[in-house]
């Protein structure tokens, strides 16, 4: 009794995770489900003036105004194109004491899968068709792989920052147009 119980780090980082996979383009994904707050049908998307192609814009989500991004514009390819399978998942990114609730539009939602850590490759240094710093690294699942996204790195700070802003002067005009 009264012993220091030690916390092995190095034993936590091999545990399995979980990620949400889901697809853009016919290129599998995934995004830590720990991230992931839900995951809702596309819908009624507000457009802010003047944002990157990026920024689809804004959605009304129980009141709150969250900034919805195409990833796949986002990455470099064309827009979206929104089918009855097109999805939102509604991500929680943490950053010290800040939090900023977002949208991402998939193509379509997969399932979760729980990759062992062992089952992770680092990110390829070419041949994937984003940038590698968004790539936390490559999960092998059933002879192929699903692209494990840095949700952190492919929304960058700059992003988050303007995405909160829009967010803020869109937000009355925004609630206004969803409520007619």
């Amino acid at each position: 009794m009264g012993e220091l119980i030690k916390f092995d780090n190095a034993a936590a980082s091999l545990e399995p995770r979980q990620y949400l996979t889901f697809t853009l383009g016919g290129e599998m994904y995934g995004v830590e489900t720990l991230s992931v707050k839900e995951i809702i049908e596309y819908g009624q998307v507000t457009t802010v003036p003047m944002m990157p192609a990026s920024i689809r814009g804004v959605i009304n989500l129980r009141g709150a105004v969250v900034p919805v991004i195409d990833l796949k514009a986002r990455f470099g390819a064309q827009a979206t194109e929104a089918t009855r399978r097109t999805c939102i998942v509604i991500i929680e990114l943490r950053e010290g004491d800040e939090h900023q609730v977002l949208g991402i539009v998939v193509d379509t939602v997969s399932e979760v899968l729980e990759i062992p850590a062992t089952e992770i490759e680092p990110p390829p240094a070419f041949g994937a068709r984003i940038r590698a710093d968004f790539i936390r690294g490559m999960g092998k699942v059933k002879g192929g792989f699903v692209i494990l996204l840095d949700v952190g790195a492919v929304l960058s700070t700059d992003e988050l920052s303007q995405l909160s802003e829009a967010a803020h002067k869109a937000g009355s005009q925004a609630m206004l147009m969803m409520a007619d």
